[in-house]
């Protein structure tokens, strides 16, 4: 319909944009519609989109004028950055610049921005409590977009940004699965001990970004934390046997034994968790369950998720 509003999504094939893609698609009476950019508008997931209903656009995040011109005309744009796909902090946080820009030279007006705490504010450089990475970093995938929130306010673009929490879909995907220990017992590892995790289903913070578009003007200007649940290494492992039907233990780790399990970003991620463990009241504080069910009333629990997709996650 001509009179919907365009929602321009930047990783409309990945997790977080995909989410919010199918958000949209799915309330045909919401009265918005989807413009997906994406780098491959012939590969399958933007053909699934375009048959839902989607107009896909090409875009690159490092071009800055293909931005531009896929944001022209919308009323709305939701703006991330994947630093998995390169590595890249400088890469990251230049491209956030790129959609500043862009979004603010094709007037849109709300922007969604992906972020993440920029963990040097809590842990400076010269500490010694965890090791700084890249010269410049504690953590940087989160860092990087952290420091990025500045390209949208000295863009001048209306933003809301929205701080997203631990993918339950990394069992999935990230090999954080349940593995068979030397005593034959499956476990999950990582380094929390026994505080809690904000965990989310990444198909829901697409919905929880659609939930901050649909109400208008409230959230501009103002950080919205989102999460499924606050959850600790037990109670996860507790979550996986019930799902499983086999008994999953949580094995507490030293950060630094993490950062040396040898692959890549296992430097970043140890400092991660050492991060969300060190500073869990004010990490789980920043993301309200709330909120977001109040975003996003459809919002599954770690339970909920585990039951639909235990037959993805991969036993190690």
């Amino acid at each position: 319909m001509p009179d919907k509003r365009i929602i321009a999504v930047v990783g409309a094939t990945g997790a977080q944009g995909g989410g919010l893609a199918r958000a949209i698609l799915n309330d045909p009476k919401g009265g918005f519609t989807v413009r997906a950019l994406t780098r491959n508008t012939a590969g399958p997931k933007a053909e699934a989109l375009a048959k839902l209903g989607a107009q896909v656009v090409e875009a690159d995040l490092d071009d800055e004028a293909s931005l531009e011109r896929a944001f022209q005309d919308a009323s709305a744009a939701f703006c991330v950055t994947n630093f998995w796909e390169h590595l890249s902090p400088e890469r990251e946080f230049a491209q956030a610049g790129k959609l500043a820009r862009a979004a603010k030279a094709a007037g849109i007006q709300h922007v969604i921005w992906s972020t993440l705490e920029d963990t040097r504010k809590w842990v400076p450089l010269d500490d010694s409590r965890m090791p700084t990475l890249m010269g410049k970093y504690k953590v940087p995938h989160f860092d990087a977009k952290g420091e990025a929130d500045r390209h949208f306010v000295d863009a001048g673009v209306p933003v809301t940004f929205l701080l997203t929490s631990f993918y339950w879909d990394n069992f999935i995907h990230f090999g954080m699965g349940p593995r068979k220990g030397p005593d034959g017992r499956l476990c999950i590892a990582f380094p929390m001990g026994d505080r809690k995790l904000p965990g989310i289903a990444a198909e829901d913070i697409g919905k929880c970004a659609y939930g901050i578009f649909r109400s208008g003007p409230e959230f501009i200007g103002k950080t919205v934390g989102v999460a499924g649940e606050h959850l600790s290494g037990a109670e996860m492992a507790a979550a996986l046997s019930r799902a499983m039907d086999a008994e999953v233990v949580y094995q507490d780790m030293d950060p630094e034994a993490f950062r040396n399990l040898g692959f890549p970003g296992a430097q970043d991620l140890g400092n991660m968790f050492q991060f969300n463990r060190d500073f869990a009241g004010d990490f789980c504080k920043a993301r309200s369950l709330e909120l977001a069910r109040r975003l996003n009333p459809s919002l599954q629990t770690f339970d909920a998720w585990l039951e639909a997709n235990k037959s993805r996650i991969p036993i190690g």
